[in-house]
């Protein structure tokens, strides 16, 4: 046999032909290598905000006076806070705080103004959800600022000294649920999301390409089964990989981390049942449509970066614009991080986390069937 060792620039040409040729007929890598590093751009060039603003707050105002309406002025036009609703007691506000409805409850006493007159020194009580430390901490700084500024419009001729000193009123912030505004307690449940959606979409996202790719497609496919039993046979082993892992998750989270568990983990086991399935489906779903193990992988990848950027896991999610927000409430991780987090950190029972439970079925479903129709294609 013949070696040819001197350097041929045909043969050259001839393999990078091929390859070229390779790469325009495999478009699903070719997409994913310009997909990935601009979804990169995007999401932290316009997406990651480590001061968020206008986070939605409640106002309780008790006390309509002049006085009382200019410091919830102040507040608002701070850029921090928007009043997306009032409150009509403090068991309502309660109950928006506890939903994570609004992110701060600003309660406004009754005979605010007066007691401002009179020199009384009333107090303006904040309420924070504190379990995201980052989403809180900027907004509540700037409160400090508003103690001598708030009031300098109103407060004139004989009053005037009192604008201009820390007596006029004072802003006590209670921070809830994570009060110390310890990290791991923020990062620790959520994690419990972040290895849930990568395991389980990674695993299932290989089971028919893996069948395909070792030969075994075709004696699957010629069994007198149904699309819904191969599927569902394929899923049901790993729920319960999936529960060994939140076991594991669990276990640290109070052993190594302290994290307070408030709630219900049977509770917390059955959300837990839900996400994982969704998961699962999703992955079946990249199974179904990819071509060989590495489209599958890459596939997975390429929701696995938006999961951890734009659920909230590493950035505050009321920090991203509101397109990206819109973006986060497709992924089931989004509804679930919530679901932990206030099971938890703030004891939620069912009733406050059903509104993110349905969003996580109902995506579920719609991925599975997505897999079933993609399923009866091969069998055709």
């Amino acid at each position: 046999m013949t070696m040819h060792r001197r350097f041929s620039p045909s043969r050259l040409a001839a393999i990078l032909v091929k390859e070229f040729t390779q790469m325009r007929r495999d478009t699903v890598t070719f997409g994913m290598m310009l997909g990935i590093p601009l979804m990169q751009l995007v999401i932290f060039g316009y997406v990651i905000n480590a001061d968020p603003k206008h986070l939605p707050a409640a106002l309780l105002q008790s006390d309509h006076g002049p006085l009382a309406r200019s410091a919830a002025n102040a507040i608002r036009n701070s850029g921090y806070f928007d009043f997306v609703r009032e409150a009509a007691n403090e068991a309502e506000a309660e109950e928006l705080l506890a939903r994570g409805a609004v992110q701060f409850v600003v309660n406004i006493p009754v005979d605010f103004s007066r007691d401002v007159l009179r020199g009384d020194k009333p107090s303006i009580l904040v309420e924070a959800d504190a379990t995201d430390p980052a989403a809180t901490g900027n907004a509540l700084g700037a409160l400090r600022v508003l103690v001598r500024s708030a009031l300098q419009h109103d407060l004139k001729g004989p009053l005037a000294p009192l604008a201009g000193s820390d007596d006029a009123y004072e802003i006590r912030v209670h921070a809830r649920y994570n009060p110390d505004a310890v990290t791991q307690y923020n990062i620790v449940p959520g994690l419990m999301g972040v290895v849930l959606t990568m395991t389980m979409i990674m695993i299932t996202a290989l089971a028919i390409t893996r069948e395909r790719e070792r030969g075994t497609m075709e004696n699957l496919l010629s069994m007198p089964t149904r699309p819904f039993e191969v599927l569902a046979g394929k899923i049901i082993p790993y729920i319960l990989v999936g529960y060994v892992q939140v076991a594991v998750i669990l276990l640290a989270a109070r052993l190594l981390f302290e994290v307070p568990m408030l709630g219900s983990l049977t509770l917390l086991l059955a959300v837990s049942l839900v996400f994982i399935v969704a998961n699962l489906a999703m992955g079946i779903t990249f199974s179904t449509v990819a071509r060989n193990q590495l489209q599958a992988m890459e596939m997975a990848f390429f929701v696995f970066l938006p999961s951890i950027l734009l659920s909230g896991f590493m950035f505050p999610f009321r920090g991203m614009p509101v397109w990206a927000q819109a973006l986060g409430e497709v992924l089931p991780i989004t509804h679930f991080l919530r679901i932990v987090r206030g099971i938890l950190l703030k004891g939620s029972g069912f009733a406050e986390v059903a509104g993110e439970l349905w969003q996580i079925a109902l995506f579920g479903v719609v991925v599975l069937a997505i897999a079933l129709k993609r399923y009866r294609k091969t069998l055709d």
